[in-house]
């Protein structure tokens, strides 16, 4: 079988390629995407080649963990149905060509235990879980079981800070405070509030979430807590995360680093939009199809008014 792919050759040069399929075992699927996401944190570090060294690493790659698609073969031990539609969180099924995250293709071989079924009436918005899960995993802890102390205040109104949010109310917490600096992206709150950081006078904030990215804020984060209160890292930081010890001496910090979110956190994220708790509503800006994908990603990456980039791989698969 064959596939075509998004292949980041090198930092800022990517091509749409023909590349060879791996055969599907029994226990695989082959999945014709039909959407996949762009992500603006580690994708935005491969195409530019400020990636941190991470398992898989090197060039040419596709990337993508963040697709969704429609089981069009499934072997005897595979585990779902032929016709399924399914959300897809990356593959490696390229041969000689890395997967890193590998889920931007036409069409995938994946092992059916690796796919998530997704209702139908989600359709594009599919592509969201990954970050839903990822949100779902900062607010829930390394054990999942969802008895962390929730976000008074959120860092960074992207996707990733806005699904928080979106969680922290469907979780039952108070509304939390959205810290954003960009007006153009100050808009689309739902049940909470967003403010510039410059007009926020608060230093008492329990436990403060931060999406930013941006390695050097934390001494900022640590003058706007309680004693005791906690810092969730949420972001994906390219560089040395440090600070100044004294003040996090005196205040008693806790930081805590959220990684990669776990099956618990997708079924929990899948039930919150099953019970009308959480909405992906307004996530999705823009959209591309794949022939296009070189313009597509340099807008995901450079236009503050997208907040999620999708491509459209349906006349391809």
């Amino acid at each position: 079988m064959h596939t075509d792919a998004i292949v980041i050759e090198q930092p800022e040069r990517l091509s749409l390629t023909r590349l060879d399929l791996d055969p599907a075992a029994d226990a695989d699927v082959v999945v014709a995407v039909e959407w996949s996401g762009i992500s603006t944190g580690t994708e935005r570090l491969l195409w530019t080649g400020r990636m941190p060294p991470f398992p898989g690493m090197g060039y040419p790659l596709v990337p993508g963990y963040e697709s969704v698609g429609r089981v069009v073969a499934a072997g005897p031990a595979a585990g779902v149905s032929e016709g399924a539609r399914v959300f897809v969180p990356g593959a490696k099924c390229y041969g000689a060509v890395k997967g890193l995250f590998g889920g931007a293709a036409s069409r995938l071989v994946v092992p059916g235990a690796r796919v998530v079924p997704v209702p139908e009436d989600l359709g594009e918005k599919a592509v969201l879980l990954a970050l839903a899960a990822t949100a779902r995993h900062a607010l829930a802890g390394r054990d999942g079981a969802g008895d962390a102390a929730l976000p008074e205040l959120v860092v960074g109104h992207g996707v990733l800070g806005r699904l928080i949010a979106r969680l922290v109310v469907a979780m039952g917490g108070a509304a939390p405070v959205v810290w954003e600096r960009d007006p153009t992206r100050a808009a689309g709150a739902l049940g909470y509030t967003v403010v510039d950081p410059a007009t926020d006078a608060r230093r008492d904030y329990r436990v403060i979430c931060d999406v930013s990215g941006d390695g050097a804020i934390l001494d900022a984060l640590i003058g706007r807590l309680a004693p005791g209160g906690e810092i969730v890292l949420a972001g994906f930081y390219e560089g040395t995360v440090g600070f100044d010890f004294v003040p996090a001496f005196l205040r008693e910090v806790r930081v805590r680093v959220a990684a990669e979110w776990r099956p618990a956190d997708l079924a929990a994220v899948l039930a919150l939009i099953a019970e009308g708790r959480l909405s992906l509503d307004g996530l999705i800006t823009h959209r591309s199809a794949v022939t296009e994908a070189e313009a597509a990603y340099r807008t995901a990456f450079g236009d503050p008014t997208c907040l999620k980039m999708i491509l459209d791989w349906r006349a391809r698969a």
